[in-house]
């Protein structure tokens, strides 16, 4: 891409909530990028939802609040179609000054783990279904988005209906067209069980890309909502009596020359599939904060709500944690179904696929596959609020092969004290908080 033909552009990395961090710099300072020309502290990837500094961080006082540097991923700049003047970003990544790998930055720690599939020749297929509410925010209150064909607002979700879907065509066009012009290769869209609450899987590809698609393209969502007169969120559970929001992963491996590691030619898949589910449900209820980030998120995790609250697998099973679809022998594949809308990708996919190889390396044999309502069978449950889940990732002998122990020590401080803002805070306003951050 010309970025001469913007004025300006962004820089930005994604810091352990999801957020955007960075720059805006003039478009002439890009060609200097590749140079580690842009630096911002260490400590701005690690903040809380609001941005604040970590009390007691080390991070930050103590080792003087140091820069570090910022380096392309190797993406291309993306344009940023939402914005009323026309500007792109480049997705960076964060350095020491010695050129190590910054241990806080979640881009990191996924490439650590997909190292450890590439050991063994092998490279991990995985595509994202993002499921979001629209939501109209010009009152007082936060309800559906008026519904554009007749302009009443709208107060219950349609279930896989075309003529809802249509109702917001301008929104969902430009969604296309932007993601086209993004590079985020955006498939199906859906109406889902909500009010104003819509699915868009993104097609399958190479893990990091992803991940990186995941992450621009739940900005993309908000800036299009937010230029369309609408609130976007990908909230865990916008409305307390409504649907929540997941954000499930499909993810298969492939050898060198191409083949499906999990694939035994039955709908079953092979050893290497259930030692990877074994490693999943292992990790599972330690990693529960990965995939369960804020305090709303544990509204969404809720039994026979359709979203898993145990350590469950089975095949063609919507009930369990981790789902074998059905389809051709050659694209066996794992769904995991845990995590909220409000994760990070970066964690949640280094969470998800840590576990898997773990659960490979090691030879891990899995339980029987639920058959049924997964609800109503006995399994080790996630954790059940978001301070135990705080507790258990600070514990956890498997998180810390998966994480390096710094990016753990630092998601725990900063998860700690947003329990204790919002602890001081009116309920009724912690919505706000969560609405267009996460």
């Amino acid at each position: 891409m010309d970025l001469s033909q913007f004025p300006t552009i962004r820089v930005a990395a994604c810091d352990l909530n999801g957020q955007a961090r960075g720059k805006r710099m003039s478009s002439s300072s890009a060609a200097k990028l590749d140079t580690g020309s842009a630096r911002m502290p260490l400590s701005a990837l690690n903040v809380d939802l609001w941005g604040n500094d970590i009390d007691g961080s080390p991070l930050v006082f103590e080792s003087g609040d140091q820069d570090g540097t910022l380096f392309p991923t190797g993406r291309s700049p993306v344009p940023m179609p939402w914005l009323a003047h026309p500007s792109a970003l480049v997705p960076v990544w964060m350095f020491y000054e010695d050129g190590r790998p910054f241990d806080g930055d979640p881009r990191h720690a996924l490439a650590r783990v997909l190292d450890r599939y590439a050991a063994r020749g092998w490279t991990v297929i995985a595509a994202t279904e993002l499921e979001f509410t629209l939501m109209n925010n010009s009152g007082d209150t936060l309800h559906g988005p008026a519904h554009h064909m007749h302009g009443r607002f709208s107060s219950a979700g349609e279930v896989l209906s075309i003529r809802y879907l249509d109702a917001f065509d301008g929104f969902f066009t430009e969604l296309y067209s932007s993601a086209k012009a993004m590079g985020i290769p955006a498939d199906s869209a859906i109406s889902e069980c909500g009010a104003g609450q819509f699915e868009i899987n993104l097609t399958h590809q190479e893990a990091m890309r992803a991940a990186d698609d995941t992450w621009l393209f739940k900005d993309m969502v908000k800036g299009i909502a937010r230029k369309h007169g609408m609130a976007a969120t990908f909230m865990a559970k916008p409305y307390p009596d409504d649907a929540g929001n997941g954000l499930h992963v499909h993810f298969s491996v492939v050898d060198m020359e191409g083949k499906n590691v999990f694939d035994n030619r039955t709908p079953y898949g092979n050893e290497a599939l259930r030692s990877a589910v074994a490693g999943c449900l292992a990790a599972m209820p330690d990693s529960t904060l990965i995939f369960a980030p804020h305090g709303n998120s544990y509204a969404r995790l809720i039994p026979g709500q359709h979203a898993p609250t145990a350590a469950q697998w089975g095949y063609e099973n919507r009930t369990v944690a981790l789902r074998i679809p059905s389809g051709p022998n050659a694209a066996r594949r794992i769904e995991h179904r845990v995590a909220g809308g409000d994760t990070n990708p970066y964690l949640m996919l280094t969470a998800v696929l840590g576990a898997a190889i773990t659960g490979i390396e090691d030879g891990l044999i899995p339980p029987d596959p639920v058959k049924g309502n997964a609800y109503k069978a006995d399994a080790p449950s996630l954790a059940a609020t978001w301070s135990q889940a705080i507790d258990q990732i600070e514990t956890s002998e498997i998180m810390r092969r998966i994480f390096v122990s710094d990016l753990i020590r630092n998601l725990v401080m900063t998860k700690r004290q947003e329990l204790r803002l919002f602890a001081e805070r009116d309920p009724e306003t912690h919505i706000y908080a969560w609405l267009d951050r996460v």
